[in-house]
């Protein structure tokens, strides 16, 4: 299984070097210590220690899928990214390129289909999110922000069904 994630991993760099290539978006132009200057229990903050803990910045031109992260509360680990991608789908997002890792990631890794399957169910489930100018909501209080997305009750599977098949998963907590 090492061999196959290994292998994910680095089709999830090659094909992230292409997908920049034709993406048209602006990126943010914000760098993790100007999010981390953000007030405590806004998203802001929140995204900022997301990226400082595993060490990240904000890629240009993709830094909702980072938001995705932090509201979700998925890792950042292959089995992890390919859940995330499943709760995006089900939420209603539709591009190639998710579409392609939902492919490859289910073929390469399929001892996690059911973890993919109920991040879907979730996605599914949850108010569309995908569609958001995250940009614009750093400022927003994190917890009111992520119950208008989710229900406690979404939180509460979210949070189990990551604890379940991950040992990397991000908990998002309020920063204080």
């Amino acid at each position: 299984m090492k061999l196959r994630k290994k292998l994910i991993e680095k089709l999830f760099e090659w094909s992230q070097a292409i997908y920049l290539k034709f993406k048209k978006k602006e990126p943010w132009g914000i760098s993790t210590s100007e999010l981390l200057e953000f007030p405590n229990h806004s998203f802001g903050k929140n995204l900022g220690s997301f990226l400082h803990k595993n060490g990240f910045e904000l890629i240009g031109k993709v830094e909702r899928h980072d938001a995705y992260h932090v509201l979700s509360g998925f890792g950042t680990n292959v089995e992890d990214e390919i859940a995330l991608q499943y709760l995006c789908y089900g939420n209603g997002k539709r591009t190639p390129y998710l579409t392609g890792v939902l492919l490859f990631g289910t073929t390469l890794l399929p001892e996690y289909a059911s973890y993919y399957y109920k991040s879907y169910l979730i996605g599914k489930q949850a108010n569309t999110f995908h569609h958001f100018d995250f940009k614009k909501l750093l400022n927003t209080d994190f917890e009111r922000f992520r119950k208008v997305i989710f229900s406690e009750t979404q939180l509460l599977k979210l949070q189990k069904l990551q604890g379940q098949y991950s040992e990397f998963n991000y908990s998002p907590q309020t920063i204080n």
